[in-house]
């Protein structure tokens, strides 16, 4: 049974470059892990080391690579060089280890713990609302990412994803997942990220893309600012408060 918890935000800060407005973009690419829901259980994280194992022989372990906005192929890959895995054995047994590791996370899907972040689907009826394309661009598995997206009851907002299934790198992912919004809505459509990482802001970025940075992960505000994101929130629950209160003062 899901678990589904909405847990307490910092003070709220919201940052907004001059003439951005968040929700008048034509699509939004939605990260999903630390953006739209934190997993409590390790089921995803355990399935590397598992799957690694069972498909090769060879151990792995994820400790001292950075897990937050990277790719569930890269990880992948770093786990695999760092524990010594020769290069010709990874290169033929990487379809092999992907799989397995989407079997191992759907086997266990029952035993997920999700934490839904504050304000996410208030944000996604008030876009939903004002005739938004929604989708998902993510680190995850195309699998492991709809289950996630399932599970924490957000489905039925998501019309697309972009998966990391073969784009281990960020930038690559997220202007694949850019193209098929724009397949969607349109080729001049204007494309927005939605992330809670420097690397969905450094992504959005090398795609001249805007981007909605979230302080729900493992970075601050102050750290997310830095990087200069066209907005930047403590939460979704405190950008769209504000968003209203702000429309409340100009009526």
């Amino acid at each position: 049974m899901e678990t589904l918890i909405q847990e307490a935000t910092p003070q709220p800060q919201i940052a907004l470059a001059p003439g951005f407005l968040w929700d008048e973009q034509d699509a939004y690419l939605f990260d999903i892990d630390g953006t739209l829901l934190r997993s409590r259980d390790r089921i995803h994280v355990n399935s590397f080391a598992h799957s690694v194992q069972r498909v090769t022989g060879f151990e792995v372990t994820l400790e001292g690579i950075a897990l937050q906005g990277n790719t569930d192929t890269g990880i992948l890959r770093e786990a695999c060089e760092k524990a010594g895995l020769p290069p010709d054995v990874l290169e033929s047994q990487t379809g092999a280890i992907l799989e397995a590791i989407r079997d191992t996370v759907t086997a266990q899907r029952h035993a997920m713990e999700l934490v839904r972040m504050p304000g996410v689907e208030d944000a996604l009826r008030h876009l939903a609302a004002r005739g938004k394309l929604l989708g998902v661009a993510t680190g995850n598995l195309e699998v492991i990412g709809w289950l996630k997206i399932e599970h924490a009851g957000l489905r039925e907002w998501f019309h697309f994803g972009g998966f990391s299934d073969n784009f281990p790198v960020r930038p690559e992912l997220i202007g694949h997942a850019a193209e098929k919004a724009r397949e969607l809505a349109g080729p001049n459509a204007q494309v927005c990220v939605v992330g809670d990482t420097p690397r969905d802001i450094e992504a959005a970025h090398a795609n001249s893309l805007p981007v909605i940075a979230v302080a729900t992960g493992r970075s601050s505000f102050e750290e997310l600012l830095a990087l200069h994101p066209e907005a930047c929130a403590t939460s979704l629950a405190d950008l769209l408060a504000h968003t209203r209160k702000s429309s409340e003062s100009a009526a």
